[in-house]
């Protein structure tokens, strides 16, 4: 990417890294969206022994970590690879292809306008990223909702431009958030009051599929992520609360969906 962050990111960020070097007991790596290194130590690579790291982490292939130690004065970040679950994973690579995509775009309508990159940046990138976390972000707003560049400081001429070509080439992602849901209840009319669960769940947009008693997998999908956590923590909730009012039981798990 021609962008990189400023400073450093916070512990608990999953982060896109490039493999730079590979030692008997740790991986040395490029922080992708930053101008930094980061280090995995042997034991956050993956659970258990790790009889040849190779096996795990190759030089110049692109990983997924998170961060779990700084060290602002040393300048060290520690990384773990085996902390990151299937869903971060799928969640950042998503977020990072996203925004390749709108630097890529960004560059096109440079060539056209006879802008280098860093003139684009300077004409808009930077004054698009003063306002929104990424370039991706505010291009889904120009999708969604029609926001005009020129209200963020765009010259007209760029920002028109700009407008055209994502409303072109880019269209919402679809992101899918799932679940497993348990239910049980030992109530004479407990068919009733499983289905009267279930129908509250289906009836907020919640896919259902039957995974056998008292298992059901969730699934709801939306073109913003964090739209489809919210849509489908309150529809949970919701059934929580209604099977505590009918006397049944109700877990749910966003782990091991």
């Amino acid at each position: 990417m021609f962008y990189k962050k400023k400073g450093i990111p916070e512990v608990n960020d999953v982060v896109i890294c490039t493999v730079k070097k590979v030692l008997p007991n740790s991986v040395f790596v490029n922080l992708d969206e930053y101008s930094k290194e980061g280090m995995v130590h042997i034991s956050e690579v993956s659970p258990g022994r790790i009889r040849n790291i190779r096996d795990y982490v190759v030089e110049g292939k692109k990983i997924i970590c998170k961060v779990i130690r700084i060290n602002k004065e040393r300048g060290h970040i520690d990384l773990s690879l085996r902390r990151v679950n299937l869903s971060q994973k799928r969640k950042k690579n998503d977020e990072y292809k996203q925004e390749i995509k709108a630097e890529k775009l960004l560059e096109n309508i440079g060539k056209d306008l006879k802008l280098d990159m860093e003139k684009m940046y300077k004409e808009a990138g930077y004054k698009i990223l003063e306002n929104y976390e990424s370039l991706s972000e505010c291009f889904q707003e120009i999708v969604n909702n029609d926001m005009k560049l020129s209200k963020i400081g765009i010259r007209d001429d760029i920002a028109i431009r700009i407008e055209e070509a994502v409303k072109e080439k880019m269209k919402p992602p679809i992101v899918y958030i799932k679940g497993i849901f348990k239910i049980s209840t030992k109530e004479s009319n407990g068919v009733e009051i499983i289905k009267k669960i279930l129908n509250n769940l289906i009836a907020k947009g919640v896919n259902i599929i039957y995974l056998g008693a008292p298992k059901y997998k969730l699934s709801i999908e939306d073109s913003d992520y964090k739209k489809a956590e919210t849509r489908l923590k309150e529809a949970v909730d919701s059934s929580m609360q209604l099977a505590k009012k009918l006397k049944a039981e109700a877990e749910f798990d966003r782990k091991n969906a």
